[in-house]
């Protein structure tokens, strides 16, 4: 949870070099990306052999961190049909879900993690006792819960509004159905808009039955 945050902040600073602006980043609507959680974790489970090299502990934790999100990306459009990235404008990315600048990001960004973030971290956590952190825990997990439910909520019902749209050419849908969004003045639509500024809404072929007709 505590990285999931730490992500987000990163984010929202990032959008706001970007744009100028404030913007709640990510899916859920509470202060966490909970990629960046997964990433860390998986690193701190998977690395820890490798804390003596830093050189190695650097490449696999790009690696990882790729992974993770190409795989991310790949399941998001598979599901809503959507692209809410597109790294295809940077140089030396795959299928424009990954590129190697934030691959070398997540790589120092890991070692920082490894080396000073979660020593510190740990020694914070080890001052609470068992039966506060349990609380907090369980606090944390539940509103993680919740937010989770409503918020696949507000992405399907936000997939819903294109999913009869035959448009062919990507762009074009994809401002389409961004007006119409904005037209219907839902706060939490927009925040998604905001949030993914690089969205696209994959074009749908076309139902033969209805083009025969």
């Amino acid at each position: 949870m505590f990285y999931s945050f730490l992500g987000w902040i990163v984010e929202v600073i990032d959008l706001y070099v970007i744009e100028g602006k404030f913007v709640n980043r990510g899916f859920l609507i509470g202060p966490y990306c909970p990629i960046y959680g997964k990433s860390i974790l998986l690193i701190t489970l998977l690395l820890k052999r490798y804390e003596d090299n830093i050189i190695l502990l650097f490449i696999m934790s790009m690696i990882i961190c790729t992974i993770v999100e190409y795989i991310g990306s790949f399941l998001l459009e598979k599901v809503f049909k959507t692209r809410w990235w597109d790294y295809s404008h940077k140089k030396f990315n795959i299928n424009g879900r990954v590129c190697l600048e934030n691959t070398i990001l997540f790589g120092f960004g890991s070692v920082i993690v490894i080396y000073a973030l979660n020593p510190f971290i740990n020694n914070l956590i080890n001052l609470l006792p068992d039966c506060l952190l349990i609380t907090i825990s369980i606090i944390l997990f539940i509103i993680y819960f919740i937010d989770n439910i409503i918020s696949l909520n507000i992405i399907l019902h936000f997939s819903s509004s294109f999913k009869n749209c035959h448009i062919d050419e990507t762009e074009n849908v994809t401002e389409l159905v961004k007006k119409e969004l904005i037209k219907q003045n839902k706060k939490l639509y927009n925040r998604l808009i905001k949030s993914f500024p690089k969205l696209k809404i994959l074009k749908r072929k076309k139902n033969k039955n209805v083009k025969n007709n």
